[in-house]
C-alpha cells in the first residue's frame, strides 16, 4: 500500500490515460490486419481459464512484430510461417501461476485516481485472483529461451546475423516495420494453440549496451531517465534534466515528478495501447511479458498493472515508477521474476554517480528496488566476476550466465550427478529503499 500522504495534488487527472481492453479502436490497425484477425482468431482459441494441473511445456512461433511509428501509432508485422518442412517454434516449461488482475482497466484508472488524490489505493480495490500457466523460472531452458526472445526484440529483421534461430528457425523477412520508427518495439510470439501469447520488448539502444545504436536510442534514453532516475535526471550540476522538478540540494518536488510520468509518450502508456491491442486479437489467451534492461522494466510494469506473468532480464528498478504512477499493489506480484546476476551494477542500482559508466553515457540508472520476486545469479561471490556494465548485454547473459546450469553437483560412485541446479533459487529482494538520501515533498 502506497503511504498516505496530503490530500493536495499537481497531476492533472485528464491525462491519465485509459485504454479500455474492451473497445480498441479499429482505427489503430494497419489496413489487412483484419484478414489476419480472420485466420488468427479461430476456433483453437482456449478459455484462458482453463490451465491443465500439468502444465505441459508451450511451443511458440513468431507471428508478428511489434514497433511504435512517429507519434503514438503502432504498427504490427505479420511473420509469415516458415516455408521449411520443420515447423520452427520455441518450446518453454511451465507451471501454475497464482495472478491478482484488476476487475476492470477503468476500475484500474479510478484506483489511480485515488491514490493520486488520498495517497493510498482504496481498501475496497477487487482483486480477482487467477490461475494462469506461467513460465517455469526454475528451468534455465525458460530462461534461455526467452532470454533469446528478447534478444531478438532488437532485431526487425528474423534474418539478422544475431537472430538466434531455435529449433530449427527459418528465417523470415518481415514486412510493415518501419526500420526508422524510433519508439517503442519489439516482437510477439504466438503457442501452437493460440492459448498463449509472449510480448517481448526492446531495451535501450546505446553503443555501450546491447541494444548498439538505433532510431529508438533518443527516446530509450529519455524513458530510462524519467523512470529509473532519483529526481529527473539530476546527478550533478552540469547534467540538464529532463524535467523540472529539481528543487535544489538534496530536494525533489514528489507532484512533478509523478506529473512527469503521465506523458503519453512514455514507453509505459505505449505499452498499454500495444497490450489491449494484442488481447483484442487473442482475447481468450494468456499473455506473458518479457524483456531486457528498459524493456524488461516496462514489461514488470505492465506486468504488476495487468497482473499477467513477466520474465525480466537484467533490468533497472522499476518498484519506484510503480509508485510514481500509482499502480495498485496487489496481494502478491510473484507472477514477476526477474534475473540478473551481481557482476552488472545496472540491476544492482550501484552504476551511479557522475563519474560511473551509466552517467558517462548520459544515463541516471540510479533504481535498485524490483517488483516481484528474482532469480539472483551470484557471480561475483561464485565464480568471481568483478561488477562491470559491460557485462549488462542480453547477448552476455545468454553466452555466460544461462549457457549452462548454474550448480553441477557432484558425480557419484555410480556416475550419476546429483545435488545441482538448473538455476538459482527464487528469493525476494528484502529492505530495499530507493533514493535514501532525497527528499520528496511538495517543493514547487
Amino acid at each position: 500500500m502506497i503511504p498516505h500522504r496530503p490530500e493536495k495534488r499537481s497531476v492533472s487527472e485528464s491525462r491519465l490515460p485509459r485504454a479500455p481492453l474492451t473497445s480498441t479502436s479499429t482505427s489503430m490497425f494497419p489496413n489487412g490486419l483484419w484478414l489476419m484477425l480472420n485466420a488468427l482468431l479461430g476456433s483453437s482459441i482456449h478459455d484462458n481459464d482453463i490451465v491443465s494441473r500439468s502444465a505441459p511445456p508451450l511451443r511458440f512461433t513468431l507471428r508478428h512484430a511489434h514497433a511504435l511509428a512517429n507519434g503514438s501509432r503502432s504498427l504490427f508485422t505479420d511473420i509469415a510461417p516458415s516455408s521449411s518442412f520443420r515447423e520452427p517454434s520455441f518450446s518453454i516449461p511451465t507451471v501454475q501461476l497464482d495472478t491478482h488482475q484488476a476487475p476492470s482497466l477503468s476500475a484500474l484508472d479510478d484506483a489511480r485516481l485515488h491514490s493520486m488524490r488520498h495517497g493510498q489505493t482504496p481498501l475496497s480495490f477487487g482483486w480477482r485472483r487467477k490461475k494462469v500457466a506461467g513460465p517455469d523460472v526454475s528451468k534455465r531452458q525458460t530462461l534461455l529461451q526467452l532470454a533469446e526472445m528478447t534478444s531478438n526484440s532488437y532485431y526487425g529483421d528474423p534474418g539478422h546475423k544475431s537472430w538466434y534461430p531455435l529449433d530449427g528457425w527459418n528465417t523470415s523477412v518481415p514486412f510493415g516495420w518501419e526500420p526508422d520508427a524510433d519508439g517503442f518495439r519489439g516482437h510477439v510470439f504466438v503457442s501452437d494453440d493460440n492459448s498463449t501469447v509472449v510480448i517481448s520488448v526492446k531495451g535501450t539502444s546505446a553503443p555501450w549496451l546491447a541494444g548498439g545504436e538505433g532510431p529508438t536510442k533518443k527516446k530509450d534514453k529519455l524513458n530510462d531517465n524519467l523512470l529509473f532516475s532519483c529526481c529527473c535526471a539530476r546527478v550533478g550540476p552540469t547534467w540538464s534534466t529532463v524535467c523540472g522538478c529539481y528543487a535544489g540540494g538534496d530536494k525533489c518536488d514528489q507532484d512533478c515528478v509523478e506529473e512527469a510520468l503521465v506523458e503519453d509518450s512514455l514507453f509505459y502508456h505505449v505499452g498499454i495501447n500495444l497490450y489491449s491491442n494484442v488481447v483484442y486479437m487473442y482475447p481468450n489467451a494468456n499473455i506473458w511479458l518479457t524483456g531486457h534492461s528498459l524493456g524488461g522494466s516496462l514489461a514488470a510494469l505492465l506486468g504488476a498493472t495487468f497482473g499477467v506473468p513477466v520474465v525480466a532480464f537484467e533490468t533497472p528498478g522499476e518498484k519506484m515508477a510503480a509508485t510514481r504512477l500509482h499502480l495498485p499493489s496487489p496481494p502478491s506480484t510473484h507472477h514477476i521474476t526477474h534475473v540478473y546476476h551481481t557482476g552488472d551494477p545496472i540491476p544492482m542500482g550501484t552504476c551511479t554517480g557522475v563519474t560511473s559508466t551509466c552517467a558517462l553515457g548520459g544515463y541516471a540508472l540510479e533504481s535498485k528496488c524490483h517488483l516481484g520476486q528474482r532469480v539472483l545469479y551470484d557471480t561475483v561471490t561464485k565464480r568471481g566476476w568483478s561488477v562491470d556494465s559491460r557485462q549488462h548485454g542480453i547477448q552476455f547473459i545468454i553466452d555466460k550466465v544461462l549457457n549452462e546450469d548454474w550448480e553441477l553437483g557432484e558425480i557419484g560412485p555410480d556416475g550419476v550427478r546429483r545435488g545441482g541446479r538448473e538455476v538459482p533459487e527464487v528469493d525476494v529482494q528484502e529492505d530495499c529503499v530507493d533514493c535514501y538520501n532525497w527528499q520528496f515533498g511538495s517543493f514547487k
